[in-house]
């Protein structure tokens, strides 16, 4: 198998011009498998040929390691801890310092939910102060698809069930058998196409700078190789500002431990700070 799975690698990248080699490799071969039952392929090898002479299984395979998944308020204790202690940290922070705004990047944000739910919290906490501090919040994903779901702001009965009665009636619209997320919060977030992996980039360039105090980056690292995630840990810690906050899911607490450049900021949550920064 290792030898069919190099071929695939080898024949994405020349043929087609992807590379597909950062993936963690068994998630790659069971990507694969599935591509190979629906292909009607019985070996990696065989597959490895079909696909150097069909571009739309390219497409489809490429697109098969893209998992968009996303909810609103996912994490009870990792929201209640941006909505309890972190905002309005980074808000007084703002505040004090006359620093501006609050700077906030969402990775691998698929269909929106948790770009839009940071983007709630986020209007609750500085909608109290009499000193408004602005808040910009950039998502990004590398589907088109997602993206412009995201960018709609549409959503099912079932897609908003965590989000509480009160959130619903204030932040949404009812059309039909939708929610639609109010304008007021979509104007919150810029939702972008983005690659975590660009060489030729340290952040969003939508974002221009990077400097952001708050990136969540949930449920993206576990999907890479060891020395991948390492790539993508050190480019958000050095778009992080210096007092920044990292957000990773609950599967990737040890690869960021492991990683080195970050410390805890809320044992045991999944939340941590850079411990240095680098160039």
């Amino acid at each position: 198998m290792k030898r069919g799975l190099n071929r695939i690698i080898r024949v994405m990248d020349q043929a087609y011009g992807r590379d597909i080699s950062p993936y963690d490799e068994t998630f790659l071969a069971k990507s694969i498998d599935r591509r190979l039952a629906a292909a009607g392929v019985k070996t990696f090898s065989a597959y490895g040929a079909y696909l150097s002479e069909n571009r739309a299984e390219a497409e489809v395979l490429s697109d098969s390691l893209n998992i968009s998944y996303s909810e609103f308020f996912r994490n009870p204790l990792t929201f209640a801890l941006i909505e309890q202690l972190i905002l309005p940290d980074l808000v007084g922070e703002k505040s004090r310092n006359n620093r501006g705004e609050i700077r906030i990047l969402v990775a691998g944000c698929a269909g929106g939910q948790e770009a839009y739910s940071i983007a709630i919290l986020a209007e609750e906490a500085t909608a109290v102060r009499e000193d408004p501090v602005l808040c910009r919040i950039f998502a990004v994903d590398l589907s088109k698809t997602e993206l412009a779901r995201a960018q709609a702001g549409s959503y099912s009965t079932e897609d908003v069930g965590n989000v509480c009665l009160r959130r619903l009636n204030a932040c949404f619209s009812r059309r039909k058998n939708s929610f639609i997320v109010a304008p007021r919060i979509r104007k919150r977030v810029i939702f972008s196409l983005y690659d975590l992996l660009d060489k030729h980039t340290t952040s969003p360039p939508d974002s221009i700078f990077g400097d952001f105090d708050l990136v969540l980056c949930c449920n993206v690292l576990l999907y890479y190789r060891s020395e991948t995630q390492r790539l993508i840990l050190d480019k958000i810690r050095r778009g992080l500002s210096p007092g920044g906050y990292l957000v990773v899911g609950w599967t990737e607490h040890q690869i960021v431990k492991s990683a080195g450049g970050f410390r805890s900021a809320f044992p045991p949550a999944t939340v941590f700070r850079p411990t240095h920064k680098g160039g």
